[in-house]
């Protein structure tokens, strides 16, 4: 068995007891929706999906004991206490300078930090210098009070809907692996829409690449007489699992522009969206906010 399928939590991938980790696992699962094929096992060719995918615990604990290597210092300790040395105890582990919030971009290793700090420049540089660092520092939280504060305003608005919906998987005749994503009509300001959604901005073969990412639009389906105004934000919403940093965005809806640009579906990484693929629908919740006229 390759040392890579001990990484993660591991699971019983077929009915011959084939193990991989939960990561490879939905990354086959992923490239199977991807593909259109049902998803088999690379050992066996016996088909998998998650429903015969259990945890084997025996062998989860087996593991965790076997010794592994610290990223940082490079020895070995046993897997379930390498996180906690990794994290509280190596001195090899990568820390910051204490002057960091003036500029400094010393990282180094933890046991480095103090006779770095003791040498640091920027504490006796000038206040022009500190204050063009400092200017970085506020942009950043600058764009995030911006966002709360966007929020807040559009939560005073007299037309606010939320629709909870599904993203189902569907493919065009024009190339097999290019997988796109559809919910059903649902209802708002007395209009139809759809939520439309493709992987790797259409990319020829997703399955060729290693980096995935989910975009998505928002789309009219009924005409309207009068433009709207729309702001939209997606979250996770009570039924769904996905992992998402909402960003929020607006579009003039009119009958000539009915169709909103593809914009991210802000995921931490890759991992998350084989997850959202491997699963059969998208869970999540749309708010749409109008604009009055």
């Amino acid at each position: 068995m390759a040392y890579s399928y001990l990484q993660g939590v591991l699971r019983r991938l077929c009915n011959n007891g084939h193990l991989m980790c939960a990561g490879c696992f939905t990354h086959l699962l992923a490239d199977a929706r991807l593909r259109d094929e049902m998803a088999t096992c690379p050992n066996c060719r016996v088909e998998i999906s998650k429903t015969v995918a259990t945890r084997n615990l025996a062998v989860e604990k087996a593991v965790s004991e076997l010794p592994s290597e610290c990223q940082y210092c490079g020895k070995e300790f046993p897997r379930n206490s390498l996180e906690r040395h990794e994290d509280l105890f190596c001195e090899e582990r990568i820390s910051g300078c204490k002057f960091s919030r003036i500029g400094c971009p010393w990282r180094g290793p933890l046991h480095e930090t103090r006779q770095h700090e003791l040498e640091c420049t920027h504490p006796h540089r000038s206040g022009a210098e500190v204050m063009e660092a400092l200017q970085v520092i506020d942009q950043q939280v600058a764009d995030e009070r911006r966002l709360y504060e966007n929020i807040f305003d559009l939560l005073g608005y007299e037309k606010i809907t939320f629709n909870d919906l599904q993203l189902k998987p569907y493919r065009t005749d024009e190339f097999v692996h290019r997988l796109f994503y559809e919910t059903s009509r649902f209802s708002a300001f007395n209009n139809q829409w759809v939520v439309k959604a493709r992987i790797n901005n259409s990319q020829k073969d997703p399955t060729q690449s290693t980096e995935r990412d989910i975009s998505y639009q928002l789309i009219l389906k009924t005409k309207t007489t009068s433009p709207l105004s729309i702001h939209y934000v997606i979250l996770r919403g009570p039924f769904g699992d996905m992992k998402i940093n909402p960003r929020i965005h607006r579009f003039d809806f009119s009958e000539q522009e009915n169709e909103s640009p593809y914009v991210p579906l802000s995921l931490p990484d890759t991992a998350e969206c084989n997850r959202l693929l491997s699963a059969k629908t998208i869970n999540f919740r749309l708010i749409m906010f109008l604009a009055s006229k």
